[in-house]
């Protein structure tokens, strides 16, 4: 007697349509930003800050990077721009007030790095040129 053949689950719900591509210009602008936001880390490795985070999700954006230097906790904002004009302009007060909202829930979450100075940073990357640290490029209070 054959044997017979196990039979396969069924589907209980139809199968949905697959999720869109993004397009080939966003794809290539999150490639430059991962690239600028490596530079902009390795750089901060170079002047002894330690990461703490990269990429750190809220529900207000995302914080670049977070990094500790001698007890000052330092959220990084990092832009990549043609020129560094171009980068800082990109720097507007909607995006200041989104990084100080995250990193206050970045403090919320980790309470124990809370003690100590805050600052918030700009790294500025161009192409052919070496990145740009900008320290306290703004504060808290916009």
């Amino acid at each position: 007697m054959p044997k017979k053949m196990p039979t396969m689950a069924r589907r209980t719900e139809p199968l949905k349509a697959p999720k869109a591509l993004p397009r080939p210009e966003r794809i290539e602008a999150f490639r430059r930003g991962l690239s600028a936001e490596s530079r902009a880390a390795l750089l901060l490795i170079a002047k002894a800050y330690r990461i703490l985070a990269r990429r750190w999700k809220t529900p207000f954006g995302k914080i670049d990077i977070v990094a500790r230097r001698r007890g000052i906790l330092v959220f990084v904002e990092v832009k990549a721009r043609a020129s560094a004009n171009d980068a800082m302009e990109a720097v507007t007060e909607r995006t200041k007030h989104r990084i100080v909202s995250a990193a206050e829930l970045w403090l919320a979450r980790y309470p124990g790095h809370a003690n100590g100075e805050i600052r918030f940073d700009v790294v500025v990357v161009t192409p052919g040129k070496l990145p740009r640290h900008i320290v306290n490029a703004f504060n808290a209070g916009g």
